[in-house]
């Protein structure tokens, strides 16, 4: 038996207490940024969710569609326009959101699932009314602030043996439209909803570094009491401070951990969760 050989077996070997610990368990995995758009790379990232869903892990897919939105806006001659890193959305841009997220980015993410040999079912916040809102502010246009989740169209799928994956629209509660909602808040308030053992946040970086410049100062563990520190002393800051409380969030509401993990990285989700070599930054109680 060759190195190379012996070394494949020792990192199967490595995975089994990991699928014994997580089968059955329910992961919300929130999917977006740099995972999506490189086909190489969503290709690896769907496989990993079909092998942990084949050994009998629970997988449910959070996607937002960001560059997809922007995208189509620019066909149709609108400017996108962001006010403190939101979308600000418009009736026809809410029109436009709905129509990517809950149509074309979600069904080729399901397409793509069962072409690859998964089982996925594609939803949207709007159905069964999973993911309520109310207008988060008046600068932001139809932006909402979810206030209410009903898990059930997703257990549902869950108990018939499919993955879920849940594009980011909520309906609104407090007028006769739909709102557009952050996918990361989503993807917390869904893990919460469900009793979820991990919440993964796929992104473009590495997880919280010490030092954004040097990629070896990595933090890999976080407690929820270090993150206020942290913060003050600016190492939690700009994109990451929305990212860490959707986790801490999470966490403090029930969800096992929550991972900052680098969806550049193939096979990440992989690593993270089958190996002892986790490589994203994680919150724990």
């Amino acid at each position: 038996m060759s190195f190379n050989e012996v070394d494949r077996a020792q990192v199967l070997a490595e995975a089994l207490p990991y699928i014994q610990k997580f089968s059955g368990k329910t992961i919300v995995v929130k999917y977006g940024g740099n995972a999506m758009v490189s086909d190489q790379l969503r290709h690896a990232v769907i496989s990993d969710i079909i092998l942990l869903h084949l050994v009998g892990i629970q997988v449910v897919v959070v996607h937002g569609g960001g560059p997809e939105i922007s995208e189509m806006l620019k066909k149709i001659g609108k400017q996108s326009q962001f006010v403190d890193g939101l979308r600000y959305t418009d009736e026809e841009t809410m029109d436009v959101v709905q129509q990517v997220l809950c149509g074309r980015v979600n069904k080729n993410l399901v397409a793509t699932l069962n072409r690859l040999g998964g089982r996925a079912l594609g939803l949207c916040g709007l159905d069964g009314g999973l993911f309520s809102a109310k207008k988060l502010e008046e600068k932001y246009g139809l932006v909402g602030d979810i206030t209410h989740v009903d898990p059930r169209p997703v257990t549902d799928a869950l108990e018939k043996g499919y993955i879920p994956v849940v594009s980011t629209v909520a309906q609104g509660e407090d007028a006769e439209t739909s709102y557009n909602v952050n996918a990361d808040t989503a993807a917390a308030k869904l893990a919460t909803a469900l009793g979820a053992e991990k919440l993964i946040l796929l992104t473009d970086v590495r997880g919280l570094l010490r030092d954004p410049k040097d990629e070896s100062t990595l933090i890999p563990e976080l407690q929820l009491s270090s993150v206020p520190a942290l913060v003050r002393e600016g190492v939690i800051s700009g994109g990451m401070i929305p990212k860490i409380d959707c986790c801490v969030e999470a966490v403090r509401s029930g969800v096992d951990s929550a991972v900052i993990l680098d969806g550049r990285v193939e096979h990440s989700l992989l690593i993270e969760l089958l190996s002892d070599a986790g490589i994203g930054t994680m919150l724990v109680r």
